[in-house]
């Protein structure tokens, strides 16, 4: 293979993301030898509020077992319970973090975490005998430090992510803790500028005398390196009083929201919270007025016996949190769509039919995620959304809306999605659901005033609700989109399309209204949501584009006991921004026997960019000719007509499979 072999997995070749280990392998680092499967192809999304108006910043430092787990393989992997995280709407930065020395975020995480306007850091770390080594060497002159900054900057430029967590957390000679000041500036200005909008932290370990001491503060022993860089990540034993010196000191006026308070979900050493009372540390840290980085939230996944149960007890986790966090909401525009999808499932489905029949995990697939919670209702009433793995319209998981309709109020409505966008004067709206008898489910809308939503600093902005009436099946629109799908079979799930007329409106809340059908007696009721669809009427008519430049590289032939297998590379171009995934198939048009005719196009998989790996693809025994296949599928789920799919063959000999 042309590419670095460490870039693959050693026996299928399957894609995978992995870090550096030394000081060598950073500086040899080229952007030619780079992992092509891991650079992020989603950009960051627009978001309300934007990072840099949060007061109160939430970072997640994901730290489980080592790193670099199921979530390395790129094009995703069979995994029974994974974990997966889908609470973006709470946080602000993501950071992945690992004990290599240099930690690159598999790019299936800053797909998801971009695709919800969160942005991700990786770690720069030395530790132990070694990484004072290691730091002696590098910051030793200018020339050296800037040569390590150099290429942690190309890294992110190359991988798409959006900046460093340094965490130096061995002692420091005096040239060397004299340098680090400088190197973290060099660092954070080169940053700012290849990448607008990017983060350098420092983590609190190393005093401005080199020792090894953490401070669980900012204060005069650590300040020289907040000073040079973009905030620091405090070690996580502090105490109120710890807040109060802070708030106070002189070098935190005025960046508040820069010092991120750190919080240990494992509870390790005398801290405030931890576990299932995190949020009491939030709450003191929010009382002050600081940002916080909550380390290790994996904890719920690693703690629970029954991974099974993990969905539940995340839920519960992060809601005892939600009162000191953000409900960040997207602003990107038209078409807002969502299927739910968390990024893994017990099965994978498409437009309601199981497409592979396992249990899988890819955080590509994740789709823009709702607000998940429960909610008391008057009397015995009650309101809870939840993801369902156990049924789902596309991907591996619907949103299951379930709760009871208490007797003193015939409809309630669940708000699903906060969102900030702006709307087209004429919207066409469609919700797949499965209904729950006694209740009539519909979508209500919450818009707001286009010009009030573009004023910075207000908050209460006054909404109007839409209720979406249904279209008939014969409506010009319906028409149009029935024809886009192709051919379909809802098999129990209903299909609900609306047209809206609107002026300057912009969209701020999505909900689920369910009413009772009739009586007043306590109604219980349990709505699966399938898909939400919000589109321009006038795209609906736009032509779909063809795959073009389709190109395949790095075969490689592997014999197995009685078959031959083909594993490699195929490149397309199709803008990312018009596509939910791609089906790649294979068929073969000629074989030893020309007597055969050609096979059918046969799926291989699902891939979410423009590149795809084969792996261990079974074909006919040489001399062969076979034709890999990409079809697009579009945002809205529309099929593209297979003569604007790609196309490349590829013929074969004994000598050719002999060679690889």
């Amino acid at each position: 293979m042309k590419s670095s072999a460490k870039h693959y997995d050693p026996d299928t070749t399957e894609p995978i993301s992995s870090g550096l280990q030394s000081l060598e392998e950073l500086l040899s680092w080229k952007r030619s030898e780079a992992n092509p499967f891991n650079v992020a192809t989603v950009p960051l999304a627009n978001r309300e509020p934007s990072l840099a108006s949060t007061p109160h910043r939430t970072l997640v430092s994901h730290d489980m077992m080592g790193g670099y787990l199921d979530d390395r393989f790129l094009q995703g992997a069979e995994s029974e319970a994974p974990y997966v995280f889908y609470h973006w709407q709470y946080i602000d930065v993501f950071n992945y973090f690992s004990h290599n020395m240099v930690t690159i975020p598999p790019a299936v995480w800053t797909n998801a975490a971009h695709r919800h306007g969160v942005i991700v850091l990786g770690t720069f770390i030395t530790e132990w005998t070694d990484g004072g080594k290691m730091c002696e060497v590098f910051l030793k002159e200018e020339e050296s430090y800037r040569a390590v900054a150099d290429r942690l900057v190309q890294i992110v430029h190359c991988y798409g992510f959006d900046g460093w967590l340094i965490n130096i957390e061995n002692p420091l000679g005096e040239t060397a803790v004299k340098n680090t000041p400088l190197f973290l500036r060099y660092l954070t200005d080169q940053m700012h500028e290849r990448v607008p909008g990017s983060m350098v932290l420092w983590y609190d370990s190393v005093l401005e005398n080199g020792q090894l001491k953490w401070q669980n503060e900012l204060n005069p022993s650590n300040r020289v390196f907040f000073s040079a860089c973009d905030g620091i990540f405090t070690n996580y034993n502090w105490t109120e009083q710890s807040l109060e010196r802070m708030k106070a000191y002189s070098a935190a006026q005025g960046r508040l929201a820069d010092i991120f308070v750190g919080v240990d979900v494992f509870a390790r050493g005398e801290v405030v919270g931890g576990k299932l009372e995190t949020n009491k540390a939030l709450e003191m840290i929010r009382k002050h007025d600081f940002s916080t980085a909550i380390f290790a939230p994996g904890w719920v996944y690693e703690s629970i016996p029954d991974k099974t149960d993990f969905r539940k007890e995340q839920d519960r986790f992060w809601s005892l949190l939600s009162d000191f966090l953000y409900v960040h909401r997207p602003s990107s525009p038209l078409p807002f769509v969502s299927s739910f999808c968390q990024g893994a499932g017990t099965s994978l489905y498409w437009r309601g039919q199981r497409e592979v029949d396992r249990s899988w995990f890819n955080l590509d697939a994740q789709e823009l995620q709702p607000l998940y919670y429960k909610e008391t209702l008057e009397g015995e009433g009650w309101l809870r959304t939840q993801g369902c793995p156990e049924d789902a319209w596309s991907g591996g998981s619907s949103l299951l809306v379930e709760g009871v309709l208490p007797s003193m109020l015939s409809k309630v409505c669940a708000r699903i999605f906060s969102l900030q966008v702006p709307l087209s004067s004429r919207v066409f709206v469609s919700l797949i659901y499965k209904p729950s008898p006694g209740v009539t489910v519909s979508l209500e809308l919450k818009t707001a005033d286009a010009t009030l939503c573009t004023l910075r600093g207000v908050q209460d902005i006054p909404t109007s609700s839409v209720e979406t009436a249904a279209l008939t099946e014969d409506h010009q629109l319906v028409r149009q989109f029935s024809q886009s799908c192709g051919q379909w079979n809802p098999d129990g799930w209903t299909v609900r399309c609306s047209q809206l007329e609107l002026q300057g409106c912009t969209l701020r809340d999505v909900c689920v209204s369910v009413q009772r059908d009739g009586g007043d007696k306590d109604t219980p009721f349990k709505c699966r949501v399938g898909e939400i669809m919000i589109l321009d009427a006038e795209s609906l008519s736009v032509p779909p584009l063809p795959v073009q430049s389709v190109c395949i590289y790095d075969v490689v032939w592997l014999r197995g006991a009685s078959k031959l297998n083909l594993n490699a590379t195929l490149r397309w171009h199709y803008p990312a921004q018009l596509v939910r995934h791609f089906l790649v198939y294979w068929r073969r048009l000629r074989g030893p026997d020309p007597r055969i005719p050609s096979g059918k196009l046969a799926l291989i998989g699902r891939a979410y960019c423009p590149l795809f790996r084969v792996t261990e693809l079974a074909v006919p025994e040489p001399p062969g000719l076979l034709e890999l296949v990409v079809e697009p599928v579009s945002r809205e789920g529309f099929r593209v007509p297979e003569s604007q799919w790609g196309r490349r063959s590829l013929s074969y000999t004994e000598e050719r499979t002999d060679q690889s």
